[in-house]
């Protein structure tokens, strides 16, 4: 890793008219965002190491991913990737922000074969207003260099990218003109990614003005009005083409010599850095809580795999649990209490199991989810119970000890019942600890939930707030 140092220029006045205003409110919130990922992240952690340490080797991919990104937060590391066609000067683009010649460029078509990072020390500054105050290193900036996209082969390319893309928490399309198919398709396979995008218009000065603007309007408004708003277009000349000047000698005499223009990156570097210090924690916040919601996914399928067969033993002996406690049970009313109670302390076994210990009331709350949610199936074995049970208890009251056959054949009807009951709230506790391990106060998926409801409409965030939505 190179670190490089870059100093500071002062916003022009064309971006710094267009950049939001940083509120105490809005510095609040990306400050809480963070801390609240980097929390959610330790506790997923913690919770697996305690519960999952036989399994652990099984799931040796996945906690690595949760520990490189809990280092990430912790750092308040921000990962800027770079896609484009080959030629495009996706790498020029990089070296002009760095202002110094790191990632290598040529004339040859594919000088960069695979994706390389360095980081940009440059300094972020995130305002406080309510202090008056400014912090600096509140976010770090590494930018990662790629191939180009037409010049990896299939599958190659197709892994590659997903790779960066998961990695990347903004993202960079580098074009250099009228926007091609092979850009087009691959900017929707981007943008599908649910990263925020910005297209970079690169060689800006090959074009004489009328025409750069022609194409400029050209892109905006036709190809690109349902993929990327203007404001998220730079225009940039990040390795102008040499220029011949004329040189007057003080002898007289006259030369001329080719001189490179310096690199016209500024703009996008003020939009850079105004977007990181507006919304960058929160960027970084919700590209690791979206990868620790994948992470904790992969996690619980692979321990109810792992854990099929106690499962399903631990699911049969509460099923005879309940069926036995019914069956044996003189009084009906109790009958749908006690069944109740088994249900319940079998969500909690198998949550306990499974590494998603909960307690007694999240347990009824989970419960009466599956009741309800069970299409009338679970509520009808509690109406069948409460019913065979009345008649059960008034049966035994009415005949006494010669009404024996009849009780026992009510209460074996019952058990059945009671029974296949308790095994379908199993089987869907599997289900819902599955899809719904991720939920909770401090789970990825609420807090991503979080975050985007609290967008505001001048973040870049804000323009994917409706493909980032995630469900329980």
């Amino acid at each position: 890793m190179i670190t490089l140092n870059q100093p500071q220029s002062p916003p022009s006045k064309a971006s710094a008219k267009h950049q939001p205003k940083q509120t105490a409110t809005g510095f609040s919130s990306q400050a809480t965002q963070l801390k609240q990922a980097r929390a959610s992240l330790r506790q997923v952690l913690t919770r697996h190491s305690l519960y999952h340490t036989q399994l652990q080797p099984e799931l040796q991919d996945e906690l690595n991913l949760l520990t490189a990104l809990r280092d990430k937060l912790d750092q308040g590391l921000v990962r800027i990737a770079v896609f484009g066609l080959v030629s495009r000067g996706k790498s020029a683009v990089l070296n002009a922000l760095l202002g110094q010649k790191v990632f290598q460029t040529g004339p040859l078509h594919g000088v960069t074969q695979w994706p390389r990072s360095v980081r940009w020390s440059h300094p972020i500054e995130v305002a406080n207003p309510a202090h008056k105050s400014t912090q600096s290193g509140k976010v770090q900036i590494e930018l990662i260099d790629t191939p180009g996209l037409d010049e990896v082969g299939g599958q190659a390319r197709a892994q590659m990218a997903r790779e960066v893309t998961q990695q990347a928490d903004l993202i960079l399309f580098v074009i250099a003109g009228d926007l091609t198919r092979t850009e087009y398709t691959a900017l929707c396979e981007l943008r599908e990614a649910q990263k925020p995008l910005l297209l970079v218009f690169n060689k800006m000065d090959l074009y004489p003005d009328r025409d750069r603007q022609a194409i400029y309007e050209k892109i905006r408004d036709q190809h690109l009005r349902e993929l990327i708003s203007p404001r998220e277009i730079v225009m940039t000349a990040a390795e102008p083409a040499p220029l011949q000047v004329r040189v007057e000698w003080p002898n007289g005499k006259i030369s001329y010599e080719w001189e490179a223009p310096k690199p016209q990156v500024e703009e996008l570097k003020q939009q850079l850095l105004a977007l990181l210090n507006r919304e960058g924690q929160s960027l970084l916040a919700l590209n690791a809580l979206f990868q620790a919601k994948e992470a904790e996914a992969a996690i619980a399928a692979k321990v109810l795999k792992l854990r099929e067969t106690e499962a399903e033993a631990l699911i049969w002996r509460f099923t005879r649990y309940k069926a036995i406690a019914v069956a044996l049970n003189p009084i009906g009313l109790l009958d749908v209490l006690g069944g109740t109670i088994i249900d319940l302390a079998l969500i909690r076994a198998l949550a306990k199991l499974y590494g998603f210990p909960i307690t007694h009331y999240e347990a009824s709350k989970l419960w009466k989810t599956i009741l309800f949610s069970s299409g009338g199936l679970l509520l009808g074995e509690l109406g069948s119970s409460l019913v065979t049970g009345i008649t059960k208890s008034t049966t035994a009251l009415a005949e006494g000890l010669g009404g024996a056959s009849a009780y026992l054949g009510i209460a074996a009807t019952q058990a059945g019942i009671a029974g296949y009951g308790s095994y379908i709230v199993g089987q869907a506790t599997q289900n819902y600890l599955l899809n719904g391990c991720t939920w909770g106060d401090a789970g990825p998926s609420t807090l991503i939930d979080t975050i985007i409801n609290s967008l505001d409409s001048d973040t870049i965030l804000y323009k994917i707030q409706k493909s980032l939505k995630t469900k329980p």
